[in-house]
């Protein structure tokens, strides 16, 4: 059980603006055989999910302190993000789960005002097909 809680809040830290590596979590507790792929599937990206909500909300109720130091996101990483929003719609979501721009994206997201339901929807497909993934490589392997 404490594989899974470690393996969510990795999971849930890497979807926020804080640097962390899930998917080495993921891995090593595929190659341990601790628990079930499908159940480490689930619990990953449950994790990032929720981590993805936080910036959502972020955006869309605490954009006005923007301008302070405290801030996760720099004026530069939200301007670039929003112009990737504002010229790809919803559809830049499917990219949350890519290194660097993913984070500030589902950020954005909620700046722009996104429907959460469309939100999660997008970003539940977007990192559960990058897990998915990654626990099919990492079985490949053994």
């Amino acid at each position: 059980m404490l594989e899974l809680v470690g393996l969510f809040l990795a999971a849930f830290a890497a979807a926020t603006l804080i640097p962390a590596q899930s998917e080495a979590v993921l891995v090593a507790l595929i190659l341990n055989a601790a628990q079930p792929g499908w159940l480490l599937l689930v619990v990953a990206t449950l994790g990032n999910v929720l981590g993805s909500v936080l910036n959502w909300a972020l955006g869309r109720f605490l954009i006005r302190f923007a301008d302070r130091r405290w801030f996760p996101v720099s004026k530069r990483q939200l301007d670039r993000a929003a112009g990737w929003y504002a010229r790809w719609g919803y559809w830049s979501l499917l990219g949350a789960w890519l290194p660097i721009i993913g984070d500030p994206l589902t950020l954005a997201a909620g700046v722009m005002r996104e429907p959460f339901w469309r939100f999660a929807l997008i970003v539940t497909l977007a990192k559960a097909g990058r897990y998915l993934v990654l626990v099919w490589a990492t079985l490949q392997l053994v």
